[in-house]
């Protein structure tokens, strides 16, 4: 027992020695963490292979930099770049835990949110989680008691050169292997799930930076040749407005109204006997109000502000990070601006820091004449929820703030009560918890209920001061609720499994449009937040045909039913296309071979479409061109500080 020791001492006395244990550590550590905290999707021999051995060749390439330092110099940096390889590796597990997704380049550079969420990250923290440090910890140890003596000389070039060949060599091994199960792995766009599960958390990141350096790139090569292009896509899809709704709301004021994290399965769902939105499902029964039940959100890591982004401007958001924080200052045609140029006063109610999402610039391209965020609200700690205001107290102080605005006015209001992970107080919770024993799932339905409650509130209000009957009214949901990580106990809740095609249905969002005179019902379209905007403008009268808008309207007869989502997946009232499989919409089987013709050509057909919304945002393409009778926004007449006396000007 004592030679064992020694001679493990031995080797550790040895650099290289020291250098094999951490790459080992690394290596074991990686594998566990994508094997146990991400849901990869692993279903063969060959995946199984790749998530064990990728980490591999990272931890040698990555750790090896340590080689080109000297002496004791080498030690350091081994272990410093193991703690901030190990820290990544920790942050996408934090990220994973909320999201459901990995972390981009772009959201590293979100700095700005990084206060408003710190009690969500909070909540996400796990006892076991030092153990994901723990072989730094032990690397320490080893130097500070001596068991591992400091080799002060350094190894030769040649076997330096070696040890990073043999790294690349296994790198280009998984690779390789990977393009057999997958191919075009690195150029077809796929989700970056595909890439972590068979490349590795270390190599999706240099992916990941690589891609957005590129899209970065992309506005400095663009050109109006490149506006052309995508001119003629959105022309040969335009479709054309409904005559029987075609300016039903012309004239009228315009609410939008924020379903914070509201999923589709709450319409008209109970728990315990009781429903759960109320309210929400009243309006289902409006005779003038249209709820779409098959209306999908379309968010990737921006969110809500993915959402916004699209139902302002029918543009998709970005694959990584959110167009809001990365291209605030582009030029963009968005409803603020084109409203405002019919006579519209503009203006977003939101009870948070207007640097969040970095609203407070972004606003200004969309041609926001007006932003009231937090400085214009009275928030105590009895009303603060995670993001800002809670929505009774935001709606009731958002009233005077409304009646400040000439009409007609085109609004925004932004609630946060209904945010993961879904904190609510004793007093305002009308409603029992679900019993899943999955905090967040069973909270959910709570915090749903308040906000439902915070809507109807409102709603009292728009009778009473006669808005009700000279508005059009949407109410849209931004992104799911709950997500992935919790399919268990929303097995329980929903009383079947979930599946990856029931994964896709669970990402409905209910849409609500209320135009006073109109004819109202359930509508069985299938939308998605993308197709808001050409909708919204019919109704005001506003033909969408000069616009670069990416959806088409959902009460027009030439509507476009394949809804795409950012991952290049799809749901049709046919097909459902999730994770590289497509199935049957209305059996959830997978897809007879008779059916994949049309599968695969709707799946070219949204890659299209996301590649050219891309090229417009990435190469901020809307500057080289102007629609007739629109004229661009002008930033420099927008200020939102409340004690400026011009807090915009039209």
């Amino acid at each position: 027992m004592n030679n064992i020791f020694q001679r493990g001492q031995g080797i550790l006395n040895k650099y290289i020695g020291f250098f094999l244990l951490s790459v080992f550590f690394l290596w074991m550590k990686t594998y566990i963490v994508q094997l146990t905290q991400f849901d990869l999707g692993i279903e063969n021999t060959l995946q199984k292979f790749l998530l064990f051995i990728n980490p591999l060749g990272s931890a040698l390439l990555f750790l090896g930099i340590s080689f080109f330092f000297k002496g004791r110099k080498k030690y350091i940096s081994l272990i410093v770049i193991d703690f901030l390889l190990s820290f990544l590796l920790y942050a996408n597990i934090l990220y994973y835990r909320f999201f459901n997704d990995f972390i981009t380049l772009p959201t590293i550079t979100q700095t700005q949110n990084f206060g408003d969420v710190s009690s969500s990250v909070i909540s996400l923290l796990k006892p076991y989680d030092i153990l994901f440090f723990i072989d730094i910890i032990i690397l320490i140890a080893l130097l500070g008691f001596r068991y591992a003596k400091i080799e002060v000389k350094d190894m030769s070039r040649r076997k330096t050169s070696a040890l990073f060949a043999l790294s690349l060599a296994i790198s280009c091994l998984n690779l390789s292997l990977a393009e057999i199960d997958r191919p075009q792995l690195l150029t077809r766009e796929f989700d970056r799930n595909y890439i972590v599960k068979y490349l590795g958390v270390y190599n999706y990141t240099i992916y990941d930076a690589v891609k957005s350096t590129t899209a970065s790139a992309q506005r400095v090569m663009a050109n109006s040749d490149d506006m052309t292009e995508v001119i003629n896509y959105t022309k040969s899809n335009y479709a054309q407005p409904n005559p029987a709704y075609f300016g039903a709301g012309k004239g009228m004021n315009m609410i939008y109204l924020h379903l914070e994290s509201m999923q589709n399965f709450l319409i008209n769902y109970k728990l315990n006997g009781e429903e759960v939105t109320p309210f929400l499902n009243s309006l289902t029964n409006d005779k003038n109000t249209m709820y779409f039940d098959n209306f999908f959100h379309q968010t990737a890591q921006g969110k809500t502000s993915d959402a916004e982004f699209m139902l302002e401007n029918s543009l998709f958001g970005l694959p990584q990070g959110s167009a809001f924080t990365t291209k605030g200052l582009n030029t963009y045609q968005a409803a603020p601006a084109i409203l405002g140029q019919q006579g519209y006063t503009s203006a977003v109610f939101h009870g948070n820091s207007g640097s969040f999402w970095n609203r407070n610039e972004i606003y200004k391209s969309f041609g926001y004449n007006k932003f009231f965020d937090s400085n214009y609200y009275q928030i105590n700690s009895q009303d603060q929820a995670e993001y800002g205001l809670m929505d009774k107290p935001f709606y009731e102080q958002s009233i005077p703030l409304l009646e400040s605005l000439p009409q007609p006015f085109y609004t925004k209001f932004i609630t946060v009560s209904n945010h993961y992970p879904y904190p609510i107080n004793e007093e305002d919770a009308t409603i029992a918890p679900a019993a899943t024993g999955d905090k967040s799932v069973d909270r959910y339905f709570q915090t749903a209920r308040y906000a439902d409650e915070a809507l109807k509130q409102f709603f009292d209000y728009l009778k009473q001061s006669g808005l009700y009957d000279h508005s059009i009214i949407i109410m849209y949901g931004d992104h799911y609720g709950i997500s992935e990580n919790h399919n268990k106990a929303m097995e329980q809740v929903l009383g079947k499994k979930i599946t990856p095609f029931e994964s896709a249905g669970l990402q409905r969002v209910p849409l609500f449009i209320r135009v006073p005179g109109m004819e109202g019902g359930v509508n069985h379209e299938y939308g998605g937040q993308v197709d808001i905007l050409p909708t919204l403008l019919h109704l005001v009268g506003i033909d969408t045909k000069d616009y670069v808008q990416f959806g088409t309207d959902l009460i027009s007869e030439q509507h476009d039913d394949l809804v795409a989502f950012r991952n290049g997946d799809y749901v049709s009232p046919t097909i459902t296309s999730v994770d590289g499989k497509f199935y049957d919409s209305h059996t959830g089987m997978i897809l007879a071979e008779d059916k994949m013709d049309e599968a695969n050509k709707n799946k070219k057909m949204v890659q299209q479409k996301l590649t050219y919304s891309d090229k417009v945002v990435n190469g901020d393409l809307l500057r080289f061109y102007t629609p007739e009778n629109f004229i661009p926004v002008d930033r420099s007449t927008f200020n939102y500080n409340p004690n400026s006396e011009s807090v915009s000007k039209k």
